[in-house]
């Protein structure tokens, strides 16, 4: 699959050619992140930490906070290694400093899940320090030397960077063999959207910059070419989620409505009866596009969506929110409680529990040191269910979604420092002793 890349300099998002002159200024990295993180993981390239001139921390650290990102430029040691991972990066890619002793001091697990080794090779010889020095070694030393500490290896042709000349298919072929398994992702030349889909064939994902910068490869062109249907009429059957992946509907996409969809943050589909068609432009219920996923055999995709503001959260033409029935469990304790923030009825409890945080402040205590108490199953189920309640109508008071919360266990789940988990005080324990 197609893997966008953004390469930072003084805080804005640049492309070079060869790694040494600038051809592209596209400023703000933000949107363009916004916009390439749609397609799923994006790379961000540090390359002022690469090349020793400061860095650009402070903007790849709040596009980790927002999205996908594997993250390279500058990582020489374990202690920046832990710091990017803690800071929420999917990944990141070592270059100059990948060695057998940096993996060894990072550990096999965090390696072999969270890292990749960058070989970056100028004809043939792999190049370190933001391609300003020669290592005498090639490509097929590095993978023999690698494969057993890392998920896989990030290879760029130097040669080719930037120029928009094609890459090396055959050369990407040969190496993927090498890899023993581990995954492979080729950056340099990459142009159209049919060597992003002989990559992928081939088993390597293709990290693209320039060619997308300049328009020569549309981004919806590059992220559909791996996409195959075994439908007649060559549609890509779509499950459309929301941001917790429930399941809201069945649609069909293809390259246009994918492309459209990326460009504009919208949900576009293409109907079956009716052709290219925007999700609740006539209804009012329109949905924003988050992201697409890719299923393991490239003949499905997941359509993360959710409500543009103002719309009803309705997908399905019935006036429900899903085509599957009506929402159960937390999605729909979390819709009742929002409807209920906005027209809770004079007096109710739940009007009581909006309007007076002392209220739904001492119930969360209250639930939280009845569940610590209990062990037993069935009430260990039910003290957790009260206790989500009243954690759930404090988020629909604060404005805050289940989404939200479940995008903080996520980013959590991505440090690689853990805390130690002493409690911060003992005040809960004494009540729950009492």
């Amino acid at each position: 699959m197609i893997v966008p890349s953004i390469d930072l300099q003084a805080g804005n998002a640049v492309q070079l050619v060869g790694g040494e002159r600038l051809e592209l200024d596209a400023g703000d990295p933000f949107p363009i992140a916004e916009r390439f993180a749609r397609c799923g993981t994006i790379a961000v390239v540090d390359l002022d930490a690469a090349l020793g001139r400061g860095d650009n921390r402070a903007v790849w650290e709040e596009l980790c906070r927002r999205h996908t990102v594997r993250v390279g430029g500058g990582l020489r040691s374990a202690e920046a290694v832990r710091a990017a991972l803690d800071a929420g990066a999917e990944s990141v890619v070592l270059g100059s400093a990948a060695t057998p002793e940096l993996f060894r001091e990072l550990g096999p697990e965090l390696c072999r899940s969270r890292v990749f080794a960058a070989l970056d090779a100028r004809d043939g010889e792999v190049v370190t320090h933001g391609w300003t020095r020669g290592s005498g070694r090639s490509i097929e030393d590095g993978i023999a030397e690698l494969a057993p500490f890392v998920r896989g290896f990030l290879v760029t042709f130097v040669e080719r960077e930037g120029r928009l000349g094609g890459c090396d298919l055959e050369r990407a072929a040969s190496l993927r063999e090498r890899c023993d398994g581990r995954e492979l992702t080729i950056a340099g030349g990459v142009t159209t959207a049919g060597e992003v889909a002989a990559l992928d064939a081939a088993g390597c994902d293709a990290q693209v910059g320039m060619a997308l910068y300049t328009g020569r490869l549309p981004l919806g062109a590059g992220f559909a070419a791996p996409l195959a249907s075994d439908r007649p009429d060559g549609l890509v059957p779509t499950v459309v989620c929301d941001p917790s992946g429930r399941a809201l509907g069945l649609v069909y996409s293809d390259t246009e409505s994918i492309e459209r969809s990326l460009r504009t943050g919208r949900a576009w589909f293409r109907s079956r009866r009716r052709g290219l068609w925007e999700k609740g432009a006539s209804s009012g219920d329109g949905f924003e596009l988050l992201r697409f996923d890719v299923d393991c055999d490239r003949d499905a995709l997941r359509a993360i969506v959710r409500p543009v503001p103002g719309a009803s959260g309705r997908f399905c033409h019935l006036e429900q929110v899903a085509c599957f029935g009506a929402a159960r469990g937390l999605a729909a304790l979390e819709r009742t409680l929002q409807d209920r923030r906005l027209a809770a009825p004079r007096g109710s409890y739940t009007a009581r529990l909006f309007d007076d945080s002392d209220l739904l402040g001492a119930k969360l205590v209250e639930e939280a040191c009845e569940l610590a108490a209990e062990s037993a199953p069935e009430r260990v189920a039910e003290e957790t269910a009260d206790l989500v309640f009243f954690a759930l109508a404090k988020c629909a008071a604060c404005g805050v979604s289940l989404a939200d919360v479940e995008a903080v266990l996520d980013r959590r789940s991505r440090r690689a420092t853990r805390r130690p988990g002493s409690a911060k005080s003992t005040a809960v324990a004494r009540e729950v002793r009492s």
